[in-house]
């Protein structure tokens, strides 16, 4: 079954799934949880493992099927995932049909706000064009993966990726997922914390999405350069004047409450305290990075599919001396270790380190 998500994340704060397409060979079903508000009937397809549902680029769908529904999927076959492990070059849904079939997929309605209501029938179509092909697409990318030997390494990294979810909420500061934070100060560390509160107050109230209220990049401006009051604001020209007009004195007191907190409060941004890698860590991750750039090469597979950074840190950790012992290195999978075990510890033998 061919399943495909319309959300409304440009538009509203609280982001939500708006349009549940469900596709078979021969019809499109198209599913509304604004009007039925409870899609558990959908829970016994989703989580049934004989029936397979096909998504293209399934994290964000995954994801919100069980944050706003607690629907999981069982059984995942992501398309733009098996692209990946093909070492397709483009893995976009229009430009693999385009390929394949000779089809483009119209866009117009890409953009548009999933949770108005009435939906015209030019959407409905278009929310459907997506779904329709990818029971055919599946099949297609199957054999190709068949042919390659590749079948079961990519039905494995399905099976994780069915599990992926959304972070919870844990109180953290909201500048530890802002990014250039980490090259602040704790005075402008705190100003930024104090405005991405205001920012998210806003949103929320008035039901837009972060990043229509301010931009990051103004709010990291803001941050640094502190305005003492309108004429600093204004000349800074990060806001427009419908943005100062209408949150401009907000803004400047929110600054204020920030640049007035008490120095032993301020907040610091976690530096890692893991010790630098010495030598010998070192030069077998150099050795690890060189090989998979190799490799990905001759395999026709992207360098992080077949082995991200991390892993190779960790394998280099460990530095491990037979394959069996990959089994126990966090992080790496079965179909790694079949695919390039024999060579990462190849590899780590050839150190000089290999031993110490």
């Amino acid at each position: 079954m061919g399943v495909d998500l319309e959300a409304d994340s440009l538009f509203h704060y609280q982001e939500k799934v708006c349009l549940v397409q469900i596709a078979t060979p021969r019809e499109c079903f198209l599913v509304d949880p604004l009007q039925t508000g409870d899609l558990s009937p959908l829970k016994p397809f989703f989580a049934n493992p004989d029936i397979r549902k096909v998504f293209h680029g399934s994290d964000y769908d995954i994801r919100s099927l069980y944050k706003d529904f607690s629907i999981e999927v069982k059984n995942l076959f992501d398309t733009q995932l098996a692209c990946r492990f093909l070492g397709m070059q483009f893995t976009g849904l229009d430009a693999v049909l385009n390929l394949f079939y000779n089809i483009r997929l119209e866009k117009k309605f890409q953009k548009k706000d999933w949770s108005q209501r009435p939906l015209s029938d030019e959407m409905l179509a278009y929310a459907s064009q997506d779904a329709i092909y990818l029971n055919a697409l599946s099949k297609k990318l199957e054999e190709r993966l068949i042919e390659t030997g590749r079948l079961d390494w990519f039905l494995q990294e399905c099976d994780i990726q069915s599990l992926v979810r959304a972070p919870a909420a844990n109180g953290d500061p909201r500048f530890l997922k802002f990014k250039g934070a980490g090259r602040l100060g704790r005075r402008s560390l705190a100003v930024l914390e104090a405005l991405l509160e205001f920012r998210g107050s806003v949103a929320q109230k008035i039901d837009r999405p972060l990043y229509q209220v301010i931009h990051n990049h103004v709010l990291l401006k803001l941050a640094i350069e502190k305005p003492r009051d309108m004429n600093h604001l204004k000349g800074l020209e990060v806001l427009s004047i419908k943005q100062l007009n209408r949150y401009g004195q907000q803004v400047l007191n929110t600054i204020h409450a920030a640049m007035e907190l008490d120095p032993s409060i301020l907040p610091a941004y976690p530096r890692s305290h893991e010790p630098v890698p010495d030598a010998r860590i070192s030069a077998r991750i150099t050795a690890l990075k060189k090989w998979r750039e190799s490799a990905a090469t001759y395999l026709e597979i992207e360098p992080g599919l077949l082995c991200n950074n991390a892993l190779i840190t960790a394998i280099s950790s460990k530095n491990p001396q037979h394959v069996e012992a990959l089994y126990a290195i966090e992080g790496i999978k079965p179909w790694q270790i079949e695919a390039v075990g024999k060579q990462i510890v190849a590899v780590l033998q050839d150190s000089p380190e290999f031993n110490s």
